[in-house]
């Protein structure tokens, strides 16, 4: 009996894809523990709000040199990961991912609509996995903000969900609060 089984793409053979042209400029895609995965749908207008708010609140507290804030940019999480999250805040100036794409993060956030479930199962392991020590979903759906903290294997072991009249401090920046509000279109 044939077993057939699954070929895991590297983020080697990922990115060498897109070099030679066999994956178009504009596709909107992730590679997920080995997985080439399109994005779920064509981004509202809300959700493409809600990614400017976010970038906007984060580059407010998260200055250049110390944080570089990325938006729907690579993060190399280990050979079979090059997840896009919708705004990601890393250490270091921009120059200093010339030639390589970060490979950690001290926050990461997704925005979530018809993701939602996505980013709170296989997003969240693959994050918490690569050791990310906080991850927020602005859930479009739902209006409120969910904060992930604790990583420990491929899960986060605390959970927070914040409605609009609350505040959130980052863990790199803890004597800063955000409005929950500011985040949401």
């Amino acid at each position: 009996m044939e077993v057939v089984q699954t070929y895991r793409w590297t983020r080697e053979a990922f990115e060498k894809l897109a070099e030679v042209g066999l994956i178009e400029p504009d596709a909107r895609l992730e590679l997920i523990d080995g997985e080439i995965l399109q994005k779920m749908s064509p981004q509202s207008s809300q959700h493409a709000t809600a990614v400017l708010l976010v970038a906007e609140a984060l580059r407010s507290i998260f200055t250049p040199p110390v944080y570089t804030i990325r938006v729907q940019l690579p993060l190399a999480l280990g050979p079979y990961s090059e997840p896009e999250p919708d705004v990601a805040v890393v250490e270091g100036a921009p120059r200093r991912y010339r030639d390589e794409h970060p490979s950690s993060a001290v926050l990461v956030v997704e925005v979530a609509d018809a993701s939602l479930q996505f980013d709170r199962t296989r997003k969240a392991a693959l994050y918490a996995r690569a050791g990310i020590p906080e991850y927020w979903i602005v859930n479009l759906l739902d209006g409120v903000l969910e904060v992930y903290r604790r990583p420990e294997g491929d899960a986060y072991q605390q959970r927070h969900v914040l409605r609009t009249q609350d505040h959130v401090r980052p863990l790199a920046r803890p004597e800063v609060e955000i409005a929950v509000a500011e985040l949401l279109p």
